[in-house]
């Protein structure tokens, strides 16, 4: 049965706290650059709340990470320094390819939606891909710097999906695909009566 939730609460914990230690920031000016509030960031580097989807989109837009960064890093965390290297593109060292089954993989839940996330790349593969079920009514915003240095496409697979890209709003059909242009705010919506289903296909560009 495939690790849901639980297994991922640790690894984005350690992650988070890692990202901002190694910019030797601070708790208060990580919730400054994030806009997420000291406590919450300090029971979520404990381990003791899930964070939303919401809030992982402004952490990692404060880190100039994407969600989907951020996620496969905290996936691949090992202590090891692997995670770095692979933010920078590296491929570290033990680095395994081949088969990995659905079962295998762990899956991220928002604990406020209920919209449900899997990577489908590793850490240190160059492109990262993600599977994302919407449920119905499920509403996810993210910060424009979320989506700084990345070229990303949105692929619908099943259902309709409402995104709304910057004041353009895009109904996207099973089959769809939309590949984002400068970085603004984005928001993913489920309005359908039935779920949804889409993968995000995203290439690391240039940052300073």
């Amino acid at each position: 049965m495939s690790n849901i939730v639980d297994p991922l609460v640790g690894q984005i914990a350690a992650r988070v706290r890692t990202e901002r230690e190694r910019r030797r920031w601070t708790l208060a000016q990580l919730a400054d650059a994030s806009g997420v509030s000291r406590a919450m960031i300090h029971r979520i580097e404990r381990g003791e709340s899930s964070p939303t989807a919401v809030v992982l989109g402004k952490l990692s837009a404060a880190f100039q990470l994407s969600v989907s960064s951020l996620l496969a890093l905290a996936e691949g965390s090992t202590g090891t320094g692997d995670g770095e290297a692979a933010e920078r593109g590296g491929h570290g060292t033990g680095t395994a390819a081949g088969v990995r089954r659905k079962t295998d993989a762990a899956q991220w839940r928002d604990p406020a939606t209920g919209y449900r996330r899997r990577q489908i790349t590793g850490p240190h593969f160059p492109a990262e891909i993600a599977e994302i079920d919407l449920p119905v009514g499920g509403r996810v915003p993210y910060p424009a710097a979320a989506f700084a240095f990345v070229r990303q496409v949105v692929w619908v697979l099943d259902g309709r999906l409402t995104f709304h890209e910057g004041d353009t709003v895009h109904e996207l059909e099973a089959g769809d695909t939309i590949e984002l242009g400068d970085p603004v705010p984005c928001v993913f919506a489920n309005t359908s009566g039935g779920a949804c289903r889409y993968a995000v296909v995203l290439a690391r560009g240039e940052r300073p």
